[in-house]
């Protein structure tokens, strides 16, 4: 008994002494802050997705970052030059097919999502460059530079300001178009800036997580926080705190465990949302007892 916690005590100490060497590690502390704000963002912009049913749109982006970012690679050109005009493009279309009604959203997406994700696989196939198809797919903690860090930085202003200052015409936009543009609000101003931010949040974010797995970071959040909040403010507060944990403790955890962390990133968030849904259940359950 007295090996068994001596043994138990050593793991401990091998493990806080782990944590305590990530701090100390460039390339983690640049995972850390860029997940934190990345995450911050699409926990943001992801209620107001889910809310609007369109919040398969980060998958159909993130399909076409890889494909401009394999692009960027054959023509050896910076990867975020080219995959962030072409992401704020794709927004822009799929965002006016939407409103015009000529295809459904989700159509529209699933069309664009697939076929940006076969030319960029086609992309690199062909091409003579080194290009690490599973760094794009699944992303890299090792693949984040200063660049992402900075860009995330002011996204994460950018994020933040547009719910502080229009807050109400943000809540107008999201529960009620037709009635927000009745009352002299500009809703495709605001749907525009919100995917341009959805566009830029996706493209930074695929270094972390991979074009595969950056819409769970938009989803899970959201999703989970409205298990148990039931007004507006509270999700956006609860799917904030809800994102910035769950990457921090994936992150954290890839590197003791030494698994990928953008699967660890995305089963946590399944953990978390498997807990908040237990916990939305027990208490509807009492309150309607009481």
């Amino acid at each position: 008994m007295v090996a068994v916690k001596k043994e138990g005590a050593i793991v401990m100490g091998e493990y806080f002494t782990l944590i305590i060497q990530i701090f100390q590690l460039p390339f983690m502390i640049r995972a850390l802050i860029v997940g934190v704000l990345i995450s911050l963002c699409a926990s943001l912009l992801g209620v107001s997705l889910v809310l609007k049913r369109y919040s398969m749109i980060g998958d159909g982006l993130s399909h076409v970052g890889f494909g401009a970012l394999a692009l960027a690679a054959a023509f050896n050109v910076t990867p975020l030059y080219v995959a962030i005009p072409v992401v704020i493009l794709t927004a822009f279309l799929l965002l006016r097919v939407n409103e015009s009604g000529k295809l459904k959203g989700d159509a529209a997406v699933a069309m664009i999502s697939a076929s940006a994700l076969a030319i960029g696989v086609l992309i690199v196939s062909v091409s003579e460059t080194n290009v690490d198809l599973n760094s794009y797919l699944f992303g890299s903690i090792y693949a984040i530079s200063n660049q992402d860090m900075y860009l995330s930085i002011c996204l994460s202003v950018a994020v933040i300001l547009l719910y502080l200052v229009f807050y109400n015409k943000m809540f107008a936009v999201v529960f009620d178009e037709n009635f927000a543009r009745a009352t002299g609000a500009k809703a495709t101003a605001y749907n525009m800036v919100m995917a341009c931010l959805t566009a830029v949040t996706v493209v930074v974010g695929m270094r972390l997580v991979g074009s595969l797995l950056i819409s769970s970071l938009i989803i899970f959040p959201a999703l989970t926080s409205m298990r148990i909040c039931k007004t507006f403010k509270k999700v956006i507060i609860s799917s904030s705190a809800v994102g910035i944990v769950c990457i921090v403790v994936g992150i954290i955890s890839s590197f003791l465990l030494d698994v990928p962390a953008s699967a660890c990133i995305v089963l946590i968030n399944l953990t978390a949302y498997i807990i908040f849904t237990v916990i939305g259940f027990i208490k509807e359950k009492y309150s309607k007892e009481a």
